[in-house]
């Protein structure tokens, strides 16, 4: 009887040790703004969440894990699970990453450009009427006797034109691959298992998903927003680009 109830106790305290506990949260900015698509990573499993649009997130844990929280310009912070986060919420906040901007001597002056000029010069009332004057001359219809020939001069005679090409992209595939692994850095990549050399790939193979990039490579300009949507589409590659290196 004695070695029955001993093994029942043994039993209940193994499970109880060991039994899976999930951590909730929320995660605000410094202004109180809840921030989604933030990556929670517990270091200890490699399990990982993201944040819904109202900052919450869900993942399992216990007491002495560490969560990761990652997002792309803000700060990367780590944090210990302790006993009370595990019965109840855990309230994170995450800082703007900070960006030094080199500083520059900007000398007052008239430079020909009427916006900058009419911001530097602080006369609106002027500037305003400057603005019509300019409207005013552009708008009037010139005097076809001053466009005309001039007795013996050449004349190009008018026709179809020609075309001078499709305008190119200011971006290639390989400046956006460029951009994005600067803008997340590399310990975001190295946070989802890929090895620093095979970054470069990664990302090729993420873009030829189908990930969209047609504005980006048109203007060459990567906003947040862009930042955010390729983080989502690296989620739903991560699993397909590791399998056939599970299959090894």
């Amino acid at each position: 009887m004695k070695f029955k109830l001993l093994f029942l106790l043994t039993t209940f305290f193994f499970i109880h040790a060991n039994a899976q506990n999930y951590i909730f949260g929320k995660i605000i900015s410094e202004d109180n703004a809840e921030i989604a698509d933030v990556t929670v990573v517990n270091i200890r499993t490699d399990e990982r969440a993201v944040t819904n649009r109202d900052g919450h997130f869900m993942v399992s844990g216990r007491a002495g894990d560490e969560l990761r929280f990652v997002k792309a310009g803000y700060e990367r912070i780590v944090k210990k699970v302790s006993k009370e986060n595990i019965e109840s919420p855990m309230n994170v906040t995450l800082a703007r990453a900070t960006i030094l901007i080199p500083e520059v001597e900007v000398k007052q002056g008239i430079t020909g450009d009427l916006k900058i000029d009419a911001k530097n010069l602080n006369r609106p009332k002027k500037v305003e009427k400057l603005v019509k004057d300019i409207d005013r001359y552009i708008a009037q219809k010139s005097d076809p006797r001053i466009l005309a020939a001039k007795p013996g001069e050449f004349v190009q005679p008018k026709g179809q034109g020609f075309s001078i090409g499709k305008v190119k992209n200011k971006w290639d595939d390989i400046d956006l691959a460029g951009y994005l692994k600067t803008a997340l850095g590399e310990e975001y990549f190295t946070d989802l298992k890929i090895d620093k050399p095979q970054i470069d790939h990664f990302i090729s193979y993420v873009m030829a998903g189908g990930f969209e990039r047609k504005n980006i490579l048109k203007y060459g300009f990567c906003s947040d927003a862009d930042l955010y949507r390729f983080q989502r589409f690296v989620l739903t590659r991560i699993s397909s680009y590791r399998a056939p290196q599970t299959q090894k």
